[in-house]
Formats: C-alpha cells, structure tokens, sequence
C-alpha cells in the first residue's frame, strides 16, 4: 500500500487534474463526520441500504450458505450490519469480523454489536484485502464466509478499479464463500446532488478535513477557509464528483514533501468520485471478475442494490 506522502505528491503534481484519494478522506474524524452524513436527510442511500438488509436479512443469509462467519469490509460502526448477524445468530453460531482503519469505528462496533447473540465480534484493524487475509485465515475449515462490502463503497473506485478490487477479493475466498456488494443506482441529479451537498454542511466538513489532515501528517499550511465544497454530476459517466475548489489564486506550502503547489482561482483539488450503476452491472462486473452472480435485493424509495456474488 502506497504512503500519504507518495500518494499526496502523485495526486497534485501529476499530468492533469490535481486529484487525491478518496480513501484519505477517511482518518479518525473523516469517519466521525461520515458516520454523520449517514444520518442526513438528504443522504437517502444509507437508509436504503438499511430497508434491504431489515427486509431481507434472512433470506440473504440463506441464499449465502449459512455461512459460518461474516467479515465486513470498511465496517465503520456496523450499524446496518445488526440484522445480518441476528438472522445469522439464530441459525448457527458464528463469528463477525469487522474490517477497518479506524480504531474507534472498530470499538464503537465492538460495543454495539456485542449483544448480538451467538455471534461473536473479533475487529480487524487493517485496510480491506489484508484485513481480508486475515479473516479467511481465522476462519479457515470452519465453514463458508460471507464478506459484506455494503453502501455503494465500490462506487468510489473508478470502473476499471472496481473490477481489479473484486478480482482481488475473488482471488483470497474459497468455494462457498460470497460477496454482498451494495450498489447505488442511477437517478435524477437533483435527488443526488444534495446527497454530497447538504444544507447542514456536514460534507463540506468532510471534505474539507481532507486538507486538515494533510496539515497534521504532512506539515501542509493550507488554509480551509480558501476553499469551496463543491459537488458536481457528471452525466457521461454517472458519478458524482466532490472537489475542493480554490477561492483564488494560492501557494500551499507541503513540509514534509518539500512542495510548494500552485492553485489558480476556481482550480479545485477532487476528492471522491461516487459512481452510479444500473441494475444489472453489479452482477456483471461480478462475473467478469470471476465471481458467480446469484439473487439481487433492491430498494424503491431510493434506488440502491444488494447483489450476491459467490464462489463456485
């Protein structure tokens, strides 16, 4: 896995657009404030997300095997977990591992989901295919494994990317094994937009406390004040895109990479691409990389999909 610093320097020194990674928005407080967007609400995926799982928890669990363990992939507080688990719990006793950066996401998660009956919770501090490793090792023989990857996470990966990931998963289960992958689906830009814009500002915040970060880690000077959230709809290629748009012509100083960039008024830094699927993509990009696509679950009130994808 590549440094901060590498990435840092790559994404605003680089051939075309300054660019950093989404994943860097999420340190400690990135993942505070993201938990709080999910409550927002304007932020409809999440409760869509939340429908499927309450709605149908068992019949996932079913269709998956009865599977001995659950890992979640960037688990955050596992709060739209809860009803995999029961359903899980009162069919067998099993296991959760929760997969994350954040130890305090991880904690949060240990104490609320402990109470979950017959299935223990075991955190994994790591990024996603290691902590992945380590899962399917702790639980190797015991039966087959089911890994969430749950509200539309993939959607942060460019396409390509996306596939590469899922190959990536698909290359550390085992027969039996499966993925549940959340998608959100396409609909108008005027539901999308306030989604990663809302009134409240919690996004602009999450946004913004990228460049905090990068001030704490890297000895950067820049100034939040100077720069604008901006959410944007790219309809080609169906994504949202947040930027950090200079308010005017600026020189940031980097300490730690000895850097100084160079920003014109109204050039932006973009932070996250949030794509946008059709119903039947999740299944085939699970099938090119290898997985084999089993049912779907969708929501109506806000177009979102649960899809899958095993191991045969």
């Amino acid at each position: 896995m590549r440094s901060v610093a590498d990435e840092v320097r790559t994404g605003l020194t680089g051939p075309g657009p300054k660019r950093l990674p989404s994943h860097l928005l999420y340190d400690e407080l990135g993942s505070e404030l993201f938990e709080a967007i999910t409550h927002l609400p304007e932020y409809g995926l999440t409760r869509a997300d939340e429908r499927i799982l309450t709605r149908d928890a068992r019949e996932i669990v079913g269709a998956a095997g009865i599977p001995a363990a659950v890992a979640e992939l960037g688990s955050g507080s596992g709060r739209k977990t809860r009803w995999i688990l029961e359903a899980l719990g009162a069919e067998r006793e099993a296991r959760y591992l929760p997969i994350d950066l954040s130890s305090s996401a991880l904690e949060r998660c240990r104490v609320e989901l402990s109470s979950v009956r017959g299935v223990p919770v075991e955190p994994i501090h790591a990024d996603y295919l290691a902590g992945l490793e380590r899962a399917v090792d702790r639980t190797d023989h015991t039966g087959p494994l089911l890994v969430l990857f749950l509200g539309s996470t993939i959607g942060n990966f460019e396409p390509r990317e996306a596939e590469e990931f899922l190959r990536q998963v698909r290359a550390r289960l085992r027969t039996g094994d499966a993925l549940l992958l959340g998608t959100d689906l396409v609909q108008s830009a005027s539901k999308l937009i306030p989604a990663y814009d809302d009134a409240l500002g919690v996004t602009a915040a999450f946004n913004r406390n990228l460049l905090v970060r990068l001030n704490r880690e890297l000895g950067a000077e820049f100034d939040v004040t100077r720069f604008e959230h901006e959410a944007r709809w790219n309809d080609v290629d169906r994504r949202v895109e947040m930027h950090l748009v200079s308010r005017e012509a600026q020189r940031v100083r980097i300490g730690t990479l000895d850097l100084t960039v160079e920003l014109e008024p109204g050039e932006t830094i973009w932070t996250e691409s949030s794509y946008k699927y059709a119903p039947g993509d999740p299944a085939a990009m699970g099938s090119r990389a290898g997985f084999v696509p089993g049912p779907a679950w969708t929501d109506e009130e806000w177009p979102f999909a649960e899809t899958l994808l095993q191991v045969s």
